[in-house]
C-alpha cells in the first residue's frame, strides 16, 4: 500500500474497476498455482515466498481500491449506508473470524491443501462478480484528455486535501491507525507478559475484537438513527482510547477484552460512516485516488504505529507506552468536533430512502 497505492488510485479512475478486480483475482489465482506447483515439488524457497507475497500484495491493492469504488455504481444513493455495512460486515466476519480458522484448519491438512482451497476461493469471488450489476468504467466531468500520472495523483491528494471533512476524517484516521498498530504489535507481550494469559485466554481477546466489529456492523444502521452520524463516529475516537488504554489500567482480561470489543466496535461504526459520506463528497471519477490518498494515510500509519511503540515501550515500559497512544486519541477529539459538525455532515449524508 505505501509503495503503490496513489498509482494504483490513478488505474482504478482510468480503467473498469470491475475489470480490475478480475485481474487482480486472475493474477491471484496464477501466484497460488505456481506455490502449488513448488509445494508438489517440495521446490518452495524463501525468494518464491517473497515473490508470491509481493504479487499478492500489489493484487490486493488493486482489489481493495477497485472495491472502495464499486458501491455507488452498484447501489442507489439511499442505499450507501447499508451496502456499507453489509462490506464491513463481511470484512469483519472472514478476516478476524472465518479467515483464520480456516486458514488453521487447511495449514493443518498440509501446504497442498491450503493453496488449493485458496485458489477456489479467488475463483468463486471471481464468479460472483458476474452477477453485480452496474456500470463500472469511471465517467470523467470533462471530455479533456487525463493528464499524466503524478498530475493525476496531485489532483486526487487535492480532492482529499481542500474538503475540510475529507481531511479531518484523513488526519484522525491515521492517529487512529497508528493506535490499531501499535495496540496489534504490542498486544501479545502484554498478554505475556503482564497479563500471563493461557493460548485459549489471548484467543478470547481476539475474539472480542473481532466480535466488536461484527455488533457495530449490525447496528451501525440504529445507531446512526438515534444517535446521529457525528456521535456515532465520536464513538470510535473513545472506543480506540479505551482499547489502548485498558493494559494501562487492568491485567483482567475481561476489562482489557471489554476495551478490546469497544475499539472494534467503533472502527466498524467510522469505517461505515466515513466510506458513506465520501461516496456522496467525491466524484465517481475520482473516487479511486481518493480512495488510495485516503487509504495511505491509514495503512502508512499502521506500521508506523507498531515501530513506534515498540521503541516507546523499550524506553519507557509497555503501560507507558500504550498511554501515549491513549492520549493521542483522545487528542483528535476536539477538531473531530469542531469540524464535523452537523450542518457539514448532514450536506454530505445521502438522501433517506422513501416508501
Amino acid at each position: 500500500m505505501l509503495l503503490i497505492a496513489l498509482h494504483v488510485g490513478v488505474l482504478v479512475d482510468r480503467f473498469d474497476r470491475r475489470k480490475l478486480l478480475w485481474l487482480a483475482d486472475g493474477a491471484r489465482m496464477l501466484v497460488v498455482a505456481g506455490l502449488l506447483a513448488l509445494a508438489a515439488d517440495n521446490a518452495v524457497t524463501i525468494t518464491a515466498l517473497y515473490a508470491a507475497g509481493l504479487a499478492l500484495g500489489v493484487a490486493e491493492v488493486i482489489a481493495l481500491t477497485s472495491a472502495a469504488t464499486l458501491v455507488p455504481s452498484a447501489v442507489d444513493p439511499a442505499g450507501h449506508e447499508r451496502a456499507n455495512s453489509w462490506l464491513a460486515g463481511a470484512e469483519t466476519v472472514c478476516n478476524e473470524f472465518c479467515g483464520p480458522f480456516v486458514g488453521g484448519l487447511l495449514i493443518a491438512a498440509g501446504a497442498s491443501a491450503a493453496l488449493g482451497w485458496t485458489g477456489a476461493g479467488y475463483l468463486l469471488g471471481t464468479l460472483i462478480l458476474v452477477f453485480l450489476v452496474g456500470r463500472f468504467n469511471p465517467t470523467t466531468e470533462t471530455t479533456a484528455p487525463p493528464g499524466s500520472v503524478n498530475q493525476s495523483i496531485a489532483e486526487g491528494l487535492r480532492c482529499l486535501w481542500q474538503q475540510p471533512l475529507l481531511r479531518l476524517m484523513a488526519l484522525a484516521l491515521t492517529v487512529l491507525c497508528a493506535c490499531w498498530g501499535a495496540w496489534l504489535a504490542l498486544i501479545p507481550l502484554v498478554a505475556t507478559q503482564l497479563m500471563g494469559l493461557e493460548p485459549s485466554q489471548y484467543g478470547i481477546l481476539l475474539s472480542a475484537l473481532g466480535a466488536g466489529g461484527l455488533v457495530g456492523a449490525l447496528t451501525v444502521t440504529t445507531i446512526n438513527r438515534l444517535l446521529g452520524r457525528r456521535w456515532s463516529m465520536l464513538t470510535d475516537l473513545i472506543g480506540t482510547a479505551t482499547m489502548v488504554a485498558a493494559p494501562v489500567f487492568a491485567t483482567n482480561l475481561w476489562i482489557v477484552g471489554t476495551g478490546a470489543f469497544l475499539g472494534g466496535m467503533g472502527g466498524i461504526l467510522w469505517t461505515v460512516n466515513s466510506r458513506t459520506l465520501s461516496q456522496r463528497l467525491v466524484h465517481p471519477s475520482m473516487l479511486g485516488r481518493y480512495s488510495a490518498a485516503a487509504r495511505l494515510f491509514s495503512w502508512g500509519a499502521m506500521p508506523l504505529g507498531a515501530a513506534l511503540v515498540g521503541v516507546l515501550a523499550q524506553w519507557l515500559g509497555m503501560r507507558a507506552a500504550f498511554a501515549l497512544f491513549a492520549v493521542a486519541a483522545l487528542a483528535t477529539i476536539v477538531p473531530f468536533l469542531k469540524t464535523a459538525t452537523p450542518a457539514p455532515l448532514a450536506a454530505a449524508s445521502p438522501p433517506e430512502k422513501t416508501a
